[in-house]
């Protein structure tokens, strides 16, 4: 979606400024936070790509000025109203509703570390051959979907080269609104910093971005 989370290449939010020795966590709420968007994540009501989109749609004030696990936060409570595993009530009483089903957890403390360790894979089988090989010039395509998309705004019609592909993966277009993982080939694709924005920019660099197939079109 275009958005105010889609800001790549945009001027006016200052430089970035690395945090010397910067902590895991600045306080131990943002460690619970983490927590518990792993501890309800194993309910399987969302995915990754859900829950990405969820943070796309804060409003655009509490986007830019919420720290990074405040995001986390608010849009797992969005969530979990929409899903209705917590009512408005609740939310702000801090407690159960009378009448309200106590659900068995998905996760205890016996089972915790075997959710956390878990590997998974978007990796998938299709058997399909990709449309694009390595050196292949291709042209991002300029889509505004209203949806979730990995294709960043800045890239949208510029003209890059392929330089990796990746095998099929999960697509999180389709996955994000819970309308089939529609597993598509996923490339690195390689564009100069000036096709991306202009002749001011230095002629030495380059942004790769990973893109699936549906993204590009040839050149």
């Amino acid at each position: 979606m275009n958005g105010v989370h889609d800001m790549g290449g945009m001027h006016g939010f200052g430089p970035v400024l690395p945090e010397v020795d910067e902590p895991v966590f600045h306080a131990p709420w943002e460690g619970r936070v983490l927590g518990l968007n792993r501890l309800m994540g194993a309910w399987r009501r969302w995915n990754i790509d859900a829950s990405r989109h969820s943070i796309e749609r804060l409003p655009p004030a509490d986007y830019l000025g919420f720290s990074y696990y405040e995001k986390w936060l608010a849009a797992m409570i969005n969530r979990m109203l929409a899903l209705g595993m917590i009512t408005a009530g609740e939310l702000a009483s801090g407690h159960k509703a009378d009448g309200t089903v106590v659900a068995s957890p998905p996760v205890t403390a016996d089972t915790v570390m075997d959710i956390i360790n878990a590997v998974g894979s978007y990796q998938r089988d299709v058997g399909a051959n990709p449309r694009f090989a390595a050196g292949d010039r291709v042209r991002a395509r300029t889509i505004n979907p209203e949806g979730h998309t990995r294709l960043p705004r800045y890239a949208r019609g510029r003209l890059g080269v392929i330089e990796r592909d990746h095998g099929a993966q999960v697509f999180p277009d389709s996955n994000s609104r819970f309308a089939g993982e529609a597993p598509q080939t996923l490339y690195t694709v390689c564009f100069t910093a000036r096709e991306l924005w202009g002749e001011a920019a230095n002629p030495a660099d380059h942004v790769s971005l990973d893109l699936w197939e549906d993204y590009l079109e040839p050149a």
